[in-house]
């Protein structure tokens, strides 16, 4: 690889969807911000926290629902608490992949959207000098 190549950071996380309408309540059920929504191209981008780029919904055409493939990419977004995002997301309706499990820096939960994307919300419990203030 060329040392001339310098990764500066995320831009968006891409997650293609059937249904761009559907998508964007199933994400601000699970807390997502919608920082803008296009319809007629078909994209909506949700706010990450304080960062510019977001997660990037795009309709892809004849997308049906499916269930995730595993193993298959996924999104961990970091929260304070993610014992209690679980709690969240079951209160608003959302299906958990497993209940939350521990990791070294603290614990993560997964959950799917209707078209097999899996996301993830982790703390830095265990190692807080980690995380971000």
């Amino acid at each position: 690889m060329s040392s001339q190549l310098e990764l500066l950071g995320f831009d968006n996380v891409l997650f293609p969807v059937g249904d761009l309408g559907e998508a964007v309540s199933f994400y601000e059920r699970a807390g997502f911000i919608v920082k803008f929504r296009l319809d007629e191209a078909g994209i909506a981008l949700l706010e990450a926290g304080k960062e510019t780029p977001g997660v990037l919904l795009r309709v892809e055409e004849d997308l049906g629902h499916r269930q995730p493939a595993w193993p298959g990419s996924r999104l961990w977004l970091e929260v304070r608490d993610a014992k209690a995002a679980a709690r969240a997301l079951l209160e608003a309706g959302i299906k958990l992949l497993d209940p939350p499990f521990s990791t070294s820096t603290g614990y993560v939960v997964e959950f799917a959207d209707p078209w097999g994307n899996v996301a993830g919300f982790t703390d830095y419990v265990k190692r807080p000098e980690l995380a971000r203030s």
